[in-house]
């Protein structure tokens, strides 16, 4: 019967199929090589470390591989590690990736339906256009794609999840504020990462491309926007908001925006921007720790530990 990272326990010795989502070479105190990697599978990932490593596999183990790995399970501060034994690349044909990727709580089916409402509900013409228009380019990877390649939403669909749960925010405020404008506002929740499907290599082992590298997703969404809004013949106006949505949504220059937010739809998609992110980054911290004790230091946290505080369904 297959085995999952989630099932694990201290003290354990398995053998387990998983995928490799990182890897780097080291070398001990004495000289000798070893290869400290990360394990994942649908249910959660591990650090292990693969000590008497041949040559061989020093060249061979890569990201996004999958491999067949025995190995002792270890505490190691406070943290289940695997201690590789053996492992073997797995060549079979009979692999389905999503039992290797953390993947989206809702079906690909369900993200479509949801997102394709919020756009075809837009009562702006121009801004509707625009949107059916980059989905229509970049769909199959806008519901395969990762929101980052760590953090948040780091997973397959990650990226429609975060937009889905950005535009449910959208709503909220418009419905509160009516200064709002819902349809620029719905827009900039769609656009802002869509960078991000040229920025990042995909959905396996991802990593930044070397474009995302050199331009990073803000700058590659902007270029795309301006030649876009030609030829869709969108007015001056409506490019000029659009795109001002996008370089402004990090909300700081430190974080990366270009420019501040200087419209109210601006302000606001920073705000439901970095809500989004940091919710879903303490969902992820919490759901490692039992209630009453304390996360890890999470670095996108400004290096805090938060408490999961006890008898939540209680109250």
């Amino acid at each position: 019967m297959k085995k999952w990272i989630n099932e694990l326990n201290e003290g354990e010795r398995v053998w387990i199929r998983v995928l490799i989502s990182d890897v780097a070479q080291g070398i001990t105190n004495k000289g000798a090589p070893y290869l400290n990697f990360v394990i994942q599978d649908r249910t959660g990932c591990m650090d292990a470390k693969f000590w008497n490593v041949e040559q061989e596999q020093l060249d061979a183990l890569k990201n996004g591989m999958i491999i067949d790995c025995k190995g002792d399970v270890i505490n190691y501060k406070d943290q289940l590690q695997m201690r590789v034994l053996q492992c073997v690349v797995y060549n079979g044909t009979d692999v389905e990736l999503r039992d290797y990727l953390r993947c989206a709580s809702l079906s690909r089916g369900e993200l479509e339906t949801q997102i394709k409402q919020r756009i075809s509900s837009m009562k702006d013409e121009q801004i509707q256009k625009v949107c059916e228009a980059v989905l229509a380019q970049y769909e199959e990877r806008f519901y395969e794609y990762p929101a980052a390649s760590k953090n948040h939403h780091d997973y397959v669909g990650g990226l429609a999840m975060h937009v889905l749960g950005m535009m449910d925010l959208a709503e909220a405020l418009c419905n509160q504020y009516a200064l709002l404008n819902r349809d620029l506002l719905l827009a900039g929740c769609f656009l802002h990462d869509i960078g991000k499907l040229i920025e990042l290599s995909g959905p396996i082992a991802t990593a930044y491309t070397k474009a995302g590298r050199l331009l990073g997703h803000i700058s590659i969404m902007q270029a795309e926007l301006v030649c876009l809004c030609e030829q869709l013949q969108i007015s001056e106006e409506t490019s000029l908001l659009l795109r001002h949505m996008v370089l402004s949504h990090h909300g700081v220059y430190e974080y990366g925006s270009p420019v501040l937010p200087m419209i109210p739809e601006a302000e606001a998609l920073y705000l439901i921007d970095n809500m989004d992110a940091r919710m879903h980054t303490l969902e992820k911290a919490l759901s490692k720790v039992s209630e009453g004790e304390f996360t890890q230091r999470i670095y996108a946290m400004d290096q805090r530990c938060f408490y999961k505080a006890k008898g939540k369904g209680e109250r």
